[in-house]
């Protein structure tokens, strides 16, 4: 067998590569760089991921009352104060729905023992602005709703911090704990800048902060769940208080 006849002659007598070997290469680039990119597709390794908030402007947000919302810092803000007290309960809500996803974004909440604030997922606007649904609750570090999640105007508390909480299909909550579920606290910046990231798919529902896992939702009662619903950013009702958001990105599942 001589070397025209296998087809991978490398030189010929010259110390050159001939064309026809030049070309083969040519190709084969070509066919490997299409096998690559059609197996990423397909391994479904390319997210769909958005900034949905940027830097400077509220495109995209709307609240029944925007006087409570602005942007300061770079950063999606809402205050209360004494001259301004918030007596209910104010969204912010992306205009798009969204059903599996992951939302990373990093809030700062300033204020006294029962400042609160939270992140709607997967919820209903109701006719009066309010948004109900699945909450990603944020409060002071001292108490147990930071890092919890929360059905609002529904089924109420659905797992504190440190709480796995398997809904069965007939309503009943069934909790336990999670390992290490306190050590976020030693990571948490109260006053500061820190993580939340929101992982939704199909009816589980996982809540971490500055990476460590604060809670966990699976939800199989299907009379009172949502498979998708709208994204929305609260101020609640009570003593002044100051919540920011920033960097915002929303990766569709």
């Amino acid at each position: 067998m001589n070397e025209n006849e296998i087809g991978i002659s490398v030189v010929d007598r010259g110390g050159r590569e001939p064309d026809n070997v030049v070309m083969k290469m040519k190709v084969l680039k070509r066919v490997l760089l299409a096998l690559l990119v059609t197996g990423v597709l397909a391994s479904g390794a390319v997210a769909e991921d958005a900034t949905i908030f940027d830097g400077k402007s509220l495109k995209g947000w709307k609240a029944p009352d925007m006087s409570f919302w602005s942007v300061r810092d770079g950063a999606i803000t809402a205050e209360s104060t004494v001259e301004k007290p918030c007596k209910e309960n104010q969204f912010l809500v992306w205009h798009e729905e969204v059903g599996d996803f992951e939302l990373i974004v990093k809030f700062r909440l300033v204020g006294g023992p029962k400042a609160n604030s939270g992140i709607q997922v997967r919820s209903v606007v109701e006719a009066d602005g309010h948004v109900k649904g699945y909450q990603v609750d944020m409060s002071q570090p001292d108490a147990a709703y930071l890092g919890a999640v929360y059905d609002e105007r529904g089924r109420k508390m659905l797992a504190l911090r440190g709480q796995k909480t398997v809904i069965k299909a007939d309503g009943k909550k069934v909790s336990t704990p999670l390992p290490d579920a306190d050590a976020l606290l030693k990571a948490y910046k109260a006053g500061g800048w820190n993580e939340y990231r929101i992982h939704f798919k199909g009816n589980k529902l996982t809540v971490k902060i500055n990476g460590k896992t604060t809670s966990v939702v699976i939800d199989e009662q299907e009379s009172e769940r949502e498979m998708k619903g709208v994204l929305a950013l609260q101020m609640h009702s009570g003593p002044p208080m100051k919540v920011q958001f920033k960097d915002l990105v929303l990766n569709k599942l």
